[in-house]
């Protein structure tokens, strides 16, 4: 057994990325899970599972916790890893744990293009990224009440294996749609983790990090570079029509910024592996992806 352990609320994209991190670095990993499925998933990966029905092995992986990550995103009823949670942690003994809440960049809201950074006023559009800030406020409000070491991270858009334009592009259903001047921010899944374990290694209670690589760029310039890569013909350029969009699709379009990654560079001394989406979709297509 490590002296070192995590409980991750959610194993999935950066939950599972981290855990291997952390598993690389010596770190004992257990997270949640609601399946026996789920819980055989885990264990095939040496992540040891705490039934969220079992308030026992909960509370029991709480305080044995060095640091604990939550990622799964809040539904209508709020945040599920804030609800299982609190009451093992407000009931932990010994010193208190690190916490890091996985939010998103949607916080921002719409800014035409500008540059957000972490002092930037919040202003979420839709609903999901205001319960994104009410989470963020209560994973604070829980952290000021136990002394734990909070840090949150915002998040863009993520890629990596398995979830990236090349997928698109193979399924044929890859368009190139823009809006004039509009740009998003993206980070590969692997320096998300990076970016969660520079945290844990550098705690500061309070923290708030925007994750995210150093190039802003339309999704449309994306998948055109993918094509490319993959020896494809690149797909027209189409105009988005934002009344065709589903309601999700049209959240993601109505929205435009540049978000600074400056504060986790300096702070926690983070560089993304793959600081652009050429690196990332190289790295992703020389790996089999």
């Amino acid at each position: 057994m490590s002296d070192r352990r995590i409980l991750i609320f959610g194993y999935g994209g950066v939950g599972a990325a981290t855990g291997r991190r952390l598993a690389a670095e010596g770190w004992d990993i257990a997270a949640t899970a609601r399946t026996a499925s789920a819980a055989a998933g885990l264990a095939s990966e040496n992540v040891a599972a705490v039934d969220l029905a079992a308030p026992a092995q909960v509370l029991a992986a709480v305080q044995n916790a060095d640091a604990i990550l939550v990622t799964a995103p809040p539904g209508e009823a709020g945040c599920p890893g804030l609800e299982a949670l609190a009451g093992p942690l407000r009931a932990r003994r010994g010193r208190p744990a690190w916490i890091g809440y996985l939010s998103t960049t949607g916080v921002y809201g719409d800014r035409g293009g500008r540059w957000v950074f972490e002092e930037t006023k919040v202003s979420p559009l839709s609903a999901e990224a205001v319960r994104r800030v009410e989470a963020e406020r209560g994973w604070g409000d829980l952290a000021a009440e136990t002394g734990a070491a909070l840090a949150v991270f915002r998040l863009p858009g993520l890629y990596g294996p398995g979830r990236s334009a090349f997928d698109r592009l193979r399924a044929g259903d890859a368009r190139r749609l823009a809006r004039a001047g509009q740009v998003f921010s993206r980070l590969h899944l692997d320096d998300a983790a990076a970016g969660v374990a520079a945290a844990i290694a550098r705690p500061r209670p309070g923290a708030v990090f925007n994750l995210c690589d150093d190039k802003p760029a339309p999704s449309a310039d994306v998948t055109a570079h993918a094509a490319r890569l993959l020896g494809l013909p690149v797909p027209p350029l189409e105009a988005v029509d934002l009344a065709a969009l589903s309601p999700a699709a049209r959240r993601f379009w109505s929205e435009s910024k540049r978000v600074s990654n400056a504060r986790a560079k300096a702070e926690l001394g983070w560089r993304p592996a793959y600081p652009t989406y050429e690196e990332g979709l190289a790295a992703i297509l020389a790996a089999g992806g």
